[in-house]
């Protein structure tokens, strides 16, 4: 239920327009005294793409190239309709029951989780979302300091020949990274980054546009590199064994491409009522999913037609590309500054959380509760409780992405984690106990198999990902220069 204040304050909102003269003011509130939505399908649409296309796409040549012609586009179309069908069952779980105002609104993943499947099972839930979002939010800071170093190998490269040993600092690149995601914490909430996300929006279209054109150009330039129906080739690119464990690795790369079930919930809050919010989800999801796999499948497919089995893990750093060397620096800046702000994104939920609880636990301790006025007659304010734990937070993910710097082998591993759980496992046990799903109907059977063979799959990429983070861990020095 909506708590007494924000029904108060959408009250006084209402009432605050009654007297400029705009009514009654019941047309500004929602069902529930919140203050109306205004989301449409449109909106929702462009959501959901801007939360599928990120990083993830920078790795899918490379996944392509493990799996081969055949079963890397089937694999991608595979992990597609699982998306979008278990994106249609959670969009039922909105509303308990579904439908225009039939019972009370989910406002998040979790609370729908609660709602259908109980206290357990919601913080089963949120620790694979919180687990998920630590996750992201190191891998974003790994793929950050790949980028900015490759930005400078880029034009060591130009100045010195393609051969010239240029090195660039992970670790510098790390600090310096650390030392923005400090600065950009102490806000003292996500509404004040809106401008952040769209900008962060925009830059993550460029580079994968950039790395799409540049794969085009290539392939129109006549090289020919080796390709096959079966992907990188035993005894020839790679062993049996390290067939078998890449092959793996490239699922969980091609999993963390399609995780946004956990952010779901949220976009689907913000679609007016009418007509129903499920109604119109379902639409967007699919209009979401069908235009983020397309994309995906040029850019993977293209990828692996323009460098063969050679494809990099990450196509504008791994230097498949060298010239026009400026709008590979281009590219890589667009992706420096996405995930500047990517990072606050999946970092203010953990803050909020942390903070929230923090502060319940202990209501009455001056150090957590304190706000100072950073300007005299500013709105902004310093938190000293906020200072040290968003600090600590950021200096944490920034010591953990020093010991694993490995971009493809920890994507891996974040889609590995989150994508059962959060994309297939709750969707599928959500909608199961909203429609009274009999144990044993056909419709209980195929649904648990469903998720069952994802958790299998889940398993294998995990496995592979793992593998993958042990073997480069192997002679790695973290806090020198690598090439």
């Amino acid at each position: 239920m909506v708590s007494e204040r924000q029904q108060a304050a959408g009250k006084v909102a209402a009432f605050n327009l009654t007297e400029a003269g705009f009514g009654d003011g019941s047309d500004l509130l929602d069902d529930d005294g919140r203050e109306r939505r205004t989301g449409t399908l449109v909106t929702a649409s462009a959501h959901i793409i801007t939360a599928v296309i990120g990083s993830s796409v920078l790795s899918l040549a490379w996944a392509i190239a493990q799996l081969g012609w055949v079963i890397g586009p089937v694999v991608l179309l595979a992990f597609s309709a699982i998306t979008w069908f278990c994106s249609s069952l959670l969009a039922d779980c909105y509303r308990a029951p579904p439908g225009p105002g039939q019972g009370k609104r989910n406002y998040t993943y979790g609370q729908a989780v609660r709602s259908y499947l109980g206290e357990s099972k919601y913080r089963l839930c949120s620790l694979a979302q919180y687990v998920n979002l630590v996750g992201v939010t190191i891998g974003y800071t790994i793929t950050t300091a790949i980028s900015m170093g490759a930005i400078k190998r880029s034009n060591c490269f130009h100045s010195r020949g393609h051969g010239a040993d240029c090195e660039a600092s992970n670790t510098t690149n790390m600090i310096i990274f650390a030392g923005i995601q400090i600065l950009l914490s102490q806000l003292p909430n996500f509404h004040k980054l809106w401008w952040l996300s769209i900008v962060a929006a925009v830059m993550s279209l460029a580079y994968s546009s950039i790395g799409l054109g540049l794969s085009i150009a290539k392939i129109a330039g006549g090289v020919h590199v080796k390709t096959s129906l079966t992907g990188a080739a035993v005894g020839v690119d790679v062993t049996a064994a390290e067939k078998v464990w890449k092959t793996f690795q490239s699922l969980g790369d091609i999993a963390f491409a399609y995780t946004y079930s956990n952010v779901l919930i949220e976009i689907q809050d913000t679609l007016r009522s009418s007509p129903p919010e499920n109604v119109v989800m379902k639409k967007a999801s699919f209009i979401g999913v069908s235009t983020t796999t397309a994309f995906y499948m040029l850019c993977g497919v293209l990828g692996y037609a323009a460098f063969g089995s050679d494809a990099p893990g990450n196509f504008l750093t791994g230097f498949g590309f060298y010239d026009p060397f400026w709008l590979i620096d281009v590219g890589n800046v667009c992706i420096a500054v996405h995930l500047v702000g990517a990072y606050q994104v999946f970092c203010q939920p953990i803050y909020q959380f942390v903070e929230a609880w923090a502060r319940g636990r202990w209501p009455d301790c001056a150090f957590l509760h304190a706000e100072l006025a950073v300007v005299a007659g500013s709105s902004f304010t310093a938190s000293p409780f906020r200072l040290v734990w968003r600090t600590a937070y950021v200096v944490l993910t920034a010591l953990v992405a020093t010991v694993f710097p490995f971009f493809n082998d920890f994507l891996g591993l974040i889609g590995a984690v989150s994508f059962w759980p959060l994309t297939v496992y709750f969707p599928i046990q959500m909608y199961m106990a909203q429609a009274k799903t009999r144990r044993f109907s056909p419709a209980w059977t195929w649904m648990n198999v469903l998720s069952y063979a994802c958790l299998f799959v889940s398993l294998l990429a995990a496995a592979g990902s793992v593998q993958g983070l042990v073997k480069d861990l192997k002679g790695y020095k973290p806090l020198f220069k690598v090439s």
